[in-house]
């Protein structure tokens, strides 16, 4: 028994001093500036990690978070090694706080503010350079660190409209209204006197700050209005674009709810109906000219002049809130015109 015992103990200080090797090795190819060669040798010990010590865990995963925060920099897959680095270096805290041996643990916090600063940065210039996904993927990849930080979900979500990415705008979004986002907040800003350009401040005392040295002028505080709004018109639209008209409607409805007085809203849902009418018209079309096919035709006929009739009250509140929309003006004309509402018809034609 004692025999076999002092073989596993063997084994377990052979393995622990084969691990420490290769992280020694893999730190070494990192400190050359080869972090891929350096990342294939940590890949081949992290299953031996979980059960090393906290010493042994402590300096992997600093090394792992260094290697991928390396790889994420030289842009390479930048949002995915991005996320790795995040995950290794809150390993790092994990390991450490449970230890209370701290080694890392404050380099390591300093360069998760160094990524997120730098992602932050990269996204905000991958929009201006009109690379619309790669900035979303970077300004998720923040909220994924910091959920607190809900302004990089919104601009995640904003980025991806832009760039056409319906199916990510529908998500982002999507996870805006589940946390019910508004972006209500106190922004304080003043002009760079070198750019003349309108720069934030991350409070008044920073912003006051460079006020008083003379870089900047003209500071004013700034209150958002409530996004609420904005996302469900964005779902809406998005849905639309996807051919989900039930959604898109719903999400309309919604918008309506905060703001009776979306004119387009009511013009979208107009768009809708019309939508959802041809349908019907494409099932007419393929009938023929039986007698039980003429009733299916008149049946779905009636159901058309329906859905064409329902439509009649969304323009009319759009033109009470803006009675000279020629959107809305056309379409109503065109409406009254199908349903052969002559009277109508004359009344708006005449009111123009």
């Amino acid at each position: 028994m004692k025999k076999n015992l002092k073989i596993l103990l063997l084994l377990i200080n052979v393995t622990v001093f084969a691990q420490k090797n290769e992280i020694k090795e893999a730190q070494s190819f990192y400190d050359k500036g080869k972090a891929q060669e350096a990342l294939t040798i940590l890949k081949k010990v992290e299953y031996l990690v979980i059960n090393a010590s906290d010493e042994v865990k402590s300096d992997f995963f600093y090394l792992k978070g260094n290697v991928y925060k390396d790889l994420a920099a030289k842009n390479i897959d930048p949002a995915n090694n991005f996320s790795q680095a995040v995950g290794a270096y809150q390993d790092v805290l994990l390991y450490e706080n449970d230890s209370r041996k701290y080694k890392y643990a404050f380099k390591a916090n300093l360069a998760l503010k160094e990524m997120k600063s730098k992602l932050v940065d990269g996204a905000y210039k991958d929009y201006k350079e009109g690379k619309y996904k790669e900035s979303a993927d970077k300004s998720y990849e923040v909220y994924l660190f910091d959920k607190k930080d809900t302004l990089n979900l919104f601009n995640a979500a904003a980025a991806s409209l832009t760039g056409k990415d319906y199916i990510s705008s529908i998500k982002y979004y999507g996870e805006l209204k589940k946390i019910n986002y508004t972006g209500k907040a106190t922004l304080y800003y003043a002009t760079n006197k070198k750019t003349k350009e309108d720069e934030a401040f991350i409070s008044i005392s920073a912003r006051d700050l460079g006020v008083s040295t003379g870089l900047y002028e003209k500071p004013r505080t700034v209150f958002p209005p409530s996004k609420k709004e904005e996302i469900l018109i964005a779902l809406a639209f998005s849905c639309l674009e996807r051919n989900d008209c039930a959604n898109s409607e719903k999400y309309y409805q919604e918008a309506l709810q905060v703001n009776p007085n979306c004119v387009n809203c009511y013009i979208n849902l107009v768009y809708i109906k019309m939508e959802s009418k041809k349908v019907l018209v494409d099932q007419m079309d393929k009938l023929g000219n039986s007698p039980k096919e003429m009733k299916q035709y008149d049946k779905l006929n009636a159901q058309k002049d329906e859905i064409i009739k329902s439509a009649i009250p969304y323009l009319k509140k759009a033109l009470a809130i803006e009675p000279k929309n020629e959107d809305a003006i056309k379409s109503l004309l065109g409406i009254y015109r199908s349903l052969e509402m002559t009277n109508e018809y004359n009344a708006l034609k005449n009111s123009r």
